[in-house]
């Protein structure tokens, strides 16, 4: 059996996280990478996008994850992402999540996590 891996590169949104005073009262920009390893175990067809993971799926339960609540740490978003995408999608293998807040510090150009967990 054959494995594929679907990344996203800095998927750019809006979420509600932190613990400062500031934070509580506004959204901030959050930036997501990730790479998800996925077990490939049929036949491709190029006519027939039920033949692979649809990505979009997959984007749309990241943004999900990330909007749907306030979250005080990055640390538990990224478990809660890396967490859903495994339950949703039998066919994910490995979850490997950069989470960057590119607003946080004025001196560099982001502060944030990274989680990697699989099957």
């Amino acid at each position: 059996m054959s494995t594929r891996r679907i990344f996203f590169s800095r998927l750019a949104l809006d979420a509600r996280i932190g613990i400062l005073e500031h934070e509580l009262r506004a959204t901030q920009p959050l930036h997501i990478d990730a790479e998800i390893d996925i077990e490939v175990p049929r036949q491709l067809n190029d006519n027939d996008i039920s033949s692979v993971l649809d990505y979009r799926k997959l984007r749309e339960a990241i943004i999900e994850e990330c909007t749907r609540a306030h979250i005080h740490l990055v640390e538990s978003l990224g478990e809660m992402i890396a967490n859903r995408l495994l339950k949703d999608f039998p066919e994910v293998q490995k979850v490997r999540l950069k989470i960057s807040k590119p607003m946080a510090f004025a001196d560099c150009d982001a502060v944030g996590i990274e989680v990697v967990t699989g099957r």
